[in-house]
């Protein structure tokens, strides 16, 4: 398998990042980005919707990964 490329590793830490963010609402109804950026504000929604196209993105990777290991 070749090594991950600095994209793969990007969309990786965004993923992780929105993971702990909806573990921290779940558990303890606390957001952490709108704690650091602000409510819904310009730059809160760019973090929100980087991570989304980062989950997407890692989806079709991890989908790419099982094609090739069977």
């Amino acid at each position: 398998m070749k090594p991950l490329s600095v994209i793969d590793w990007v969309a990786f830490i965004l993923v992780v990042i929105g993971a702990l963010n909806w573990g921290l609402v779940g558990f303890l109804k606390f957001n952490l980005v709108a704690a650091i950026l602000g409510d819904m504000t310009f730059l809160s929604r760019i973090v929100y919707s980087l991570v989304g196209i980062a989950a997407v993105y890692m989806a079709i990777f991890a989908s790419k990964i099982t094609k090739k290991s069977v």
